[in-house]
């Protein structure tokens, strides 16, 4: 018989940096960097809750 390794967690601290970078970038094309990183951050924060989520499930 053989034990099953549990999956290691799954990070999120890269997605939320990139999308904090990206929303950054992309609000300062339009003008509003502030609004931009603030989306970025908020859209990071709501994927890796729903990682969370989806992991804790297992």
């Amino acid at each position: 018989m053989t034990t099953q390794k549990p999956k290691p967690p799954t990070g999120a601290g890269a997605i939320i940096a990139f999308l904090v970078l990206a929303g950054t970038i992309g609000g300062g094309f339009l003008g509003q960097p502030t609004i931009g990183l603030l989306g970025g951050l908020g859209a990071g924060v709501l994927i890796a809750l729903i990682l969370w989520l989806r992991e804790r499930g297992r």
